[in-house]
């Protein structure tokens, strides 16, 4: 359903997921754990191959909820961490996991919903107060449910708008467990509210009469960072070359390749490496 390939969410299919080029490419390669927003919306289809190009050190992507590419990374699956959960980032710094953590980019987060908007919250910027209508008119909304950034951010808005998800789960509140593309198919086939980042959104291939319903909030904010991996925690990890791309995503031709991603003119993530 996207304009680009995207892997495989499932720890089982970790393996798979170094196989993005072909067999034995480069002898040099790194893992890196990130989101499915990076993987779906075709950012790294974009830059990987500049770095690649230039370096001759292949990246290989493990997309999947932040949540759980913080977990993979903590157990030392990985050379790099790439995610957009700013506070579960520096607690994983915090905890011996990491070395550094980084800016990279933002974009935002944004509320779509079907056309017949039984909340009536259709051009709202006050995320909170469409939240609270939403769950007063209990129409339906599809979360991730996931633990992925965007699973957290939803969380932190809907308890800033008082209202007990917990409590609604199973009713107009749905988890799906999944990804955000899989998250948007099941809430467009429902009739359903759903928080996405915008370039998921803008990259995503089903989006029928569905419309972007409320934005502009800063609460609405989404930051990425970048990671290496503590080679002191996990000597596994592949230093120099994990340093080699964070070095390279954070100078002025990886934050120029960043920004020069677009789908239909529309720029996808806005670099701010410091």
């Amino acid at each position: 359903m996207f304009r680009r390939s995207f892997f495989g969410m499932a720890s089982a299919g970790l393996l798979a997921l170094g196989l993005t080029g072909p067999a034995n490419a480069h002898d040099d390669h790194i893992v890196v754990q990130s989101t499915t927003s990076t993987q779906n919306s075709g950012l790294f289809d974009h830059i990987l191959p500049i770095f690649t190009d230039k370096t001759g050190v292949e990246v290989r992507v493990v997309a999947v909820g932040t949540g759980q590419a913080i977990k993979n990374a903590a157990n030392g699956d990985g050379d790099v961490l790439f995610v957009h959960a700013k506070a579960a980032e520096e607690a994983f710094v915090a905890d011996g996991h990491g070395v550094s953590r980084s800016d990279v980019m933002y974009n935002d987060f944004v509320i779509v919903g079907p056309p017949a908007d039984p909340a009536d919250v259709a051009g709202m910027s006050d995320a909170t107060a469409a939240l609270s209508r939403i769950a007063a008119a209990e129409a339906p909304f599809a979360s991730r449910g996931d633990d992925s950034g965007t699973h957290k951010a939803e969380l932190r808005l809907w308890a800033e708008a008082g209202v007990d998800v917990a409590a609604a789960s199973g009713g107009w509140y749905r988890e799906t467990g999944s990804g955000m593309g899989a998250t948007l198919n099941t809430g467009t086939g429902m009739g359903a509210y759903i928080m996405t980042d915008r370039a998921t959104w803008i990259s995503f291939g089903n989006k029928g009469d569905y419309q972007i319903a409320v934005e502009g909030d800063e609460k609405m904010f989404n930051q990425y960072g970048i990671i290496l991996v503590n080679p002191e925690t996990h000597p596994n990890v592949k230093a120099d070359l994990g340093q080699q791309f964070v070095d390279w995503v954070l100078s002025d031709e990886g934050q120029e390749a960043i920004a020069s991603y677009k789908v239909d003119g529309q720029q996808l993530f806005f670099p701010n490496a410091r």
